[in-house]
């Protein structure tokens, strides 16, 4: 049984559809920040359900999940293009072919997933099933290979939602199968009741999804530590300028020594303009300002010939480096392009990289000690993305420590979508986030992934919020992403096993 609408749809030219399913995609990212619009999730994935339970072929099915996948990362990741418009004469030219293949890659997942689920042959719950565990494993791969690229996860849409706790016990990739598994059922039986239960079934999913009270504020402890976070707000096209460089400096400077003392103090990636080796001066000043608290500074350094690193510094008194923390995870074709020197022959360079061959990475899992305060994960920019890579640190640290230059993203979607993200990572590990970003969103983050002080963006200032507590170790930070890896390997595997040889139509020559 089919609906009319979806009949009409399916019955249109492949072309037509493909446009169809694309402003789908689209509306289904509406679910993302800043938009922060779940029921836009919820109502494009039923539609979509109901579109793959009508596909003939699974051409077809691959074709929606392409078109689908398009539209949904296209307008998720528009931000993409602000980092080659920072210099328009040497990257300019890059931004749309840099978003179209951003969005055309994530949707060769989309596209693999659904083929793959069409495949496994069946009708109606099976379907349903096998497309829901399809999407979820294909949305892990492309989260985790080719060094991965998890941003615009589905779950990060119920960030706001009571599902939002189920972060901390099943992850990212766990919550998007229940979504999917949800959506998908739903859509199953108001098919086999009626097809005027399509809408209904859609609505009420809707409603759900408005009508619960979203998670709430932790108590903070009356003896927490107090964290000053910096905003220095430097616009990218101008953080590197020699005559704007000193006065980002001196500003940030300035607000470390205004207000009461507070017990950490907290820079942006990057921040110091000059390399580590050359910042003695300046590490002192920032000491002498911090009258007695322990500063952490984002700033870049050189080690031998030619390793730089991206890194972060704990500050103790004189401008003496306590910790150090060099960048593991970097960012490709930002902070460096594989084959680096042989591509800087053709004039290729990561735009973030100063030298042919880039940054160089250091080691993951690492953990900084704050005075009065405890362990720190700490996580430069692009790192706070990764679910999975948080798991690696022990001991377990008292807190999660970011620092972050979003003036790469610009004022649109870029920054609080990356905002988004570090609150999905602090309910994951029950932990709280301190997240300092050069232009904003700066802001202290509870174990429950809610915001409880923030600068907003593109403004200039600094914040003194007090440090909220850390939760018992979650199931998610013990266990990461196995038990659903496991479960989907399983129901992967069970659908092979129990599949049936079907004949596919494709005599039409087209999806």
């Amino acid at each position: 049984m089919a609906d009319p609408i979806v009949s009409r749809v399916t019955g249109l030219h492949w072309a037509a559809r493909g446009v169809i399913f694309a402003v789908l995609g689209g509306i289904m990212a509406l679910g993302q920040a800043p938009y922060d619009r779940p029921a836009a999730l919820v109502l494009a994935l039923g539609l979509t359900f109901a579109l793959f339970l009508s596909t003939r072929t699974a051409r077809g099915a691959a074709w929606l999940g392409w078109a689908l996948g398009l539209g949904y990362f296209a307008h998720a990741l528009r931000w993409i293009v602000e980092p080659f418009l920072v210099d328009v004469a040497r990257h300019g030219w890059m931004a749309p072919f840099a978003l179209f293949l951003m969005a055309g890659g994530g949707a060769l997942f989309w596209a693999a997933a659904f083929w793959f689920a069409r495949r496994m042959d069946g009708t109606g719950l099976r379907r349903v099933i096998a497309l829901a565990v399809a999407l979820t494993t294909f949305e892990y791969l492309r989260a985790t290979i080719f060094t991965g690229f998890p941003w615009a996860n589905i779950a990060q849409a119920l960030l706001d939602t009571p599902a939002a706790p189920l972060l901390a016990i099943i992850g990212p990739h766990g919550l998007t199968l229940a979504l999917l598994l949800v959506v998908g059922v739903s859509i199953w039986a108001a098919d086999a009741i009626s097809t005027l239960v399509y809408p209904l079934a859609v609505v009420a999913l809707v409603a759900f999804a408005y009508l619960l009270p979203a998670p709430s504020v932790g108590p903070v402890a009356a003896d927490a530590p107090i964290v000053r976070l910096i905003q220095p707000n430097a616009p990218q096209d101008e953080k590197w300028d020699p005559v704007m460089a000193p006065v980002f400096l001196e500003r940030a400077v300035r607000m470390t020594g205004e207000g009461a003392v507070p017990d950490l103090i907290v820079w942006p990636e990057t921040s110091v303009p000059y390399l580590l080796e050359y910042a003695d001066p300046v590490l002192e000043d920032i000491s002498a300002l911090a009258r007695g608290a322990t500063a952490v500074i984002g700033i870049q350094r050189r080690e031998g010939a030619g390793a730089f690193y991206n890194s972060l510094v704990v500050l103790g008194r004189a401008g003496v480096v306590r910790s150090l923390y060099d960048k593991a995870h970097l960012v490709p074709f930002g902070e460096y392009v594989p084959f680096g020197e042989l591509m800087s022959r053709f004039g290729i360079y990561g735009m973030a990289a100063t030298e042919g061959g880039g940054f160089s990475a250091g080691a993951s899992g690492q953990t900084v000690d704050l005075p009065g305060i405890g362990l720190a994960r700490p996580l430069i920019c692009y790192e706070g993305i990764f679910a999975e890579e948080m798991n690696a640190t022990d001991p377990r640290p008292r807190l999660l420590l970011l620092i972050t230059n979003d003036a790469w993203f610009g004022q649109g979607a870029g920054p609080y979508q990356h905002l988004a993200q570090a609150r999905m990572r602090a309910i994951e590990q029950g932990l709280p986030m301190v997240r300092a970003a050069n232009t904003g969103v700066s802001a202290m983050i509870d174990a429950r992934g809610q915001i409880t002080g923030q600068i907003a963006l593109g403004e200039t200032g600094w914040l003194d919020v007090a440090l909220p507590d850390a939760l018992s170790m979650t199931p998610y930070a013990r266990w990461g992403d196995w038990p659903v890896g496991v479960l989907l390997l399983v129901a992967s595997l069970v659908g092979i096993a129990t599949r049936k040889r079907f004949a596919i139509d494709e005599s039409t020559g087209a999806p």
